[in-house]
């Protein structure tokens, strides 16, 4: 019995057009995946011509319930409205659980979060929401040296 090479060199041919076939439609999938998850982990741009003033009351701040105003106003100086809000506090060191409060607006462009800050020390007020566009908003404010009571 005499084997047929050439039938053997025929699928060896094969084999290689196939691992190369599949090596391309691995990288091909590897690279879409790839910009998938760029595109997919973007950060919410801050709306570049929105400026927001806060305030906190009372003053000087302390353990206990706080009042977060918040003023949103656009590139000509008028009040931003009908945005919906949420407030996130914590603490600058770790270990303590973020404290979580919507905002409600008061009069047109002025918003108010009552927040319970439960520890003296530095804090972080987060601002999350959406405006009226449909546009993201996420805003970061240092609250220092809350004080114990």
């Amino acid at each position: 019995m005499s084997l047929n090479w050439s039938c053997l060199l025929g699928a060896e041919k094969h084999i290689r057009s196939f691992r190369n076939k599949s090596f391309h439609i691995r990288t091909l999938g590897a690279a879409v995946s790839i910009l998938l998850w760029i595109g997919c982990n973007r950060q919410a741009a801050p709306p570049s011509a929105l400026a927001i003033a806060f305030e906190v009351t009372p003053q000087p701040v302390h353990v206990g319930p706080v009042t977060v105003d918040f003023t949103l106003t656009d590139a000509a100086s008028r009040s931003v409205t009908g945005a919906h809000l949420t407030t996130e506090a914590d603490m600058t060191h770790a270990g303590m659980s973020p404290v979580f409060a919507t905002v409600d607006e008061r009069q047109p462009g002025r918003y108010e979060s009552a927040l319970k800050l439960d520890m003296a020390g530095d804090w972080v007020i987060q601002l999350h929401g959406t405006l009226s566009t449909g546009e993201k908003l996420e805003r970061q404010f240092e609250l220092r040296n809350v004080r114990p009571n």
